[in-house]
């Protein structure tokens, strides 16, 4: 039985793990707070590709909810897991208290905080970046950064009320901005750390941590960070890996996936930061698909306390490209394209949206404004630009 912890629904665990854990024939208790969307969601899915799947309703942030559910439930667990990166710490501590493989909990908290991450980065001497953690209200008015700096939440996720602020008053501004709208949530202030930006996405049993590929990431233009483009490279760069890698061994990272977001500065790499789990927005479907190997097998695999396979059998030069639609402003979405699969010329193009027609949402000015996401794997990369290219400018999306 495998415990799966889960806020709303994504992409990666309707399309990935479930469908994944159906492979290694796995029945999946899956506990959430979000029971109805997660029913919802897997309407007229089944078969032999779908596994039998118990959608249970617990408050997932608390980890003994969740050790108390699973108690509860009275069967017997052979893993607990989760790629939420808000429940990483809950389903670690969750699988220690059950005697499972899992991840360290210090390691979880400390990716997720990006205040302990900072320090413990610091502490280790691999990377020092002025950073001050703003966790009440007033605190702003004595830091003095250096600027322009970039103030985010402690424990944010996509890009959400992170901004670049030019000057004091723009500092104090953005605080309170955000502390009117979430009142009590705990912000970080730290030097703006320019250059290119990639990921670097890796998979570890634990012993032996594999380097699966590192994407590079174009059009996130200050001051707010909306990813536009990735583009999976053929090959990281051998001095940039090997300094990430230094810095998830220093925070104890190494087991199942995890997705780094760092700025390559020459030789130099500044990480951004760490989010351990697979990378989202198709990006994780998408390696998978362009390298050839059961990814989301394998992720649940350390989980089930497998050794991971000296090679993961990478089949070879694929390309991806992942783009996005995003809104240009906030309304109600009034007519969108919906979810498209297809292959011509060696590409195939995969694009899920993320709206729902007739849904209602704000401008965020961060990953939230994603309309959709495009995914595109072949082995030529100018003829995936074109391809994505001529898909984009077929359709059309309309926000009143």
């Amino acid at each position: 039985m495998l415990y799966l912890l889960a806020l709303p629904p994504t992409d990666s665990v309707t399309e990935g793990y479930l469908p994944a854990a159906a492979r290694l024939g796995l029945d999946v208790t899956l506990l959430t707070d979000a029971p109805e969307a997660h029913r919802r969601a897997y309407e007229g899915r089944g078969g032999d590709a779908w596994p039998r799947i118990d959608i249970v309703p617990c408050e997932v942030r608390d980890f003994r909810e969740v050790i108390a559910s699973i108690t509860a439930l009275d069967r017997r667990p052979e893993a607990v897991f989760t790629n939420s990166d808000h429940l990483q710490v809950q389903a670690a501590l969750a699988a220690d208290w059950f005697r499972l493989p899992g991840k360290s909990w210090r390691a979880a908290l400390l990716t997720k905080n990006k205040a302990q991450m900072r320090r413990a980065l610091a502490e280790a001497g691999l990377e020092t970046v002025w950073s001050a953690e703003l966790a009440r209200p007033g605190e702003e008015e004595d830091v003095r950064p250096p600027f322009p700096c970039v103030v985010k939440p402690r424990e944010g996720v996509a890009s959400e009320d992170a901004e670049l602020v030019e000057d004091r008053a723009e500092l104090l501004r953005h605080c309170r901005d955000v502390r009117s709208r979430r009142p009590g949530l705990p912000l970080v202030v730290e030097e703006y750390l320019p250059g290119p930006l990639h990921t670097l996405e890796t998979l570890g049993d634990g012993r032996v941590l594999h380097v699966l590929g590192s994407f590079h990431e174009s059009g996130v233009t200050p001051p707010h960070f909306v990813m536009r483009r990735a583009d999976l490279l053929p090959e990281p760069p051998r001095t940039h890996t090997e300094q990430v890698v230094a810095r998830l061994d220093a925070l104890g990272v190494g087991f199942g996936a995890c997705h780094t977001e760092f700025v390559a500065q020459e030789d130099r790499i500044r990480v951004i930061e760490i989010n351990y789990r697979s990378a989202g927005d198709q990006a994780d479907l998408g390696l998978a698909e362009a390298l050839g190997i059961p990814l989301f097998e394998h992720v649940l695999r350390t989980h089930l306390g497998r050794p991971l396979p000296a090679d993961l059998g990478a089949r070879g030069p694929g390309r991806l490209r992942l783009e996005t639609v995003n809104a240009a402003r906030g309304g109600t979405l009034k007519s969108a394209p919906g979810p498209t699969e297809w292959e011509r010329d060696g590409v195939r193009l995969v694009y899920r949206p993320l709206w729902a027609v007739g849904e209602e949402r704000p401008l965020r000015n961060s990953d939230r404004d994603h309309l959709g996401v495009v995914r595109a794997t072949g082995t030529d990369t100018e003829r995936i630009e074109h391809v994505v290219a001529a898909f984009l400018a077929g359709q059309r999306w309309e926000i009143a």
